[in-house]
């Protein structure tokens, strides 16, 4: 739609000098067919998603350097959760799709004269929904910002060209909580934090205590250092759920210690509370009119069945704030 290309679907680069340079020739990179992302790769599209820079030398010089930034949207298609680590997958938004029936399956030719059919109103609805956020943008403001703070605001500001004030921030809200609690079911050094304390209040002690506790788990750390290391990476979504780590020292001799608090309200709650005061008064942003679409329901299917947005405009708006 926006970025036609020869070779849209592509195999995973072999180094971060591939990616950047396939940043670098388009907009959306696509990677097909996944059972896995090196540790190197996930940290590297982390970069990428919010902007990032590769340097490299230039060929037959010794000094001269070449820099290549991007700042890219990726699309990562595979059958398992890919997506393991925690700093990634808060940048994600995962999608899981239904598998498509036999008697519903189609060869490609007639999937892309279809596709070709619904292009102009697909395209045209996309065009709206910017204009809507860019006249929006400068007023939209949320009582918490997600770690891609800039992308929550402009899914915002676009969102009520279509759809009731607050419902990208709670579905974004829910798509963040199940990919959290995906993450943290598949990590056994955050599972057994959610389970030690789901029986306490605090638990406090050193990086070596706490590696005694889960030594006979499957992928547990093999050091404090690498235990700590864990944590560190789990520490923002171990928060969402309500659960606070600090590091520490202590004594005379300084020793490091951590702190695992169970920290009451988690982010979620907040969020949703959120959400629904927006929902209370009708609009967002201190808009005095609702926005076009108040109380239609949240239901993707609906952008896929060929209506075009100048019908979805002339549908009948709600009288009364929605109902989450």
């Amino acid at each position: 739609m926006i970025d036609p290309s020869v070779a849209p679907v592509r195999a995973l680069p072999r180094d971060e000098r591939e990616l950047f340079i396939a940043a670098s020739n388009g907009h959306v990179l696509a990677f097909d067919n996944l059972s896995g992302l090196p540790p190197w790769l996930s940290d590297t599209l982390c970069r990428l998603t919010s902007g990032g820079a590769f340097s490299t030398r230039r060929l037959f010089t010794d000094q001269d350097e070449i820099l290549l930034t991007a700042a890219r949207p990726v699309i990562l298609n595979g059958i398992e959760d890919i997506i393991t680590r925690p700093d990634l997958a808060d940048r994600a938004i995962p999608l899981m799709l239904a598998p498509i029936a036999e008697r519903r399956r189609r060869p490609e030719n007639a999937l892309w004269r279809e596709f070709e059919l619904q292009r102009p109103h697909i395209l045209g609805a996309l065009l709206d929904a910017a204009g809507q956020g860019l006249h929006m943008l400068p007023r939209v403001r949320l009582n918490q910002l997600p770690r891609m703070a800039d992308f929550a605001l402009w899914a915002t500001a676009c969102e009520s060209a279509f759809r009731p004030a607050g419902t990208f921030e709670a579905a974004y809200s829910n798509n963040r909580r199940a990919a959290i609690e995906n993450i943290i079911d598949t990590d056994p050094v955050a599972a057994l934090l959610r389970e030690i304390m789901a029986d306490g209040a605090q638990w406090r002690g050193s990086a070596s205590d706490l590696l005694q506790i889960g030594a006979n788990r499957s992928g547990w750390p093999k050091s404090p250092r690498a235990l700590a290391g864990r944590l560190r990476r789990a520490q923002t979504f171990l928060r969402s759920l309500g659960i606070g780590i600090a590091f520490g020292r202590e004594g005379r001799l300084g020793t490091r210690t951590i702190t695992i608090t169970a920290i009451g309200d988690n982010q979620l709650h907040d969020t949703v509370s959120t959400v629904s005061r927006v929902s209370d008064t009708g609009c967002a942003a201190g808009l005095k009119d609702p926005p076009p679409g108040l109380g239609q329901p949240l239901n993707f299917a609906d952008d896929a069945d060929g209506a075009d947005a100048e019908s979805r405009r002339q549908e009948p708006q709600s009288s009364s704030p929605p109902s989450l």
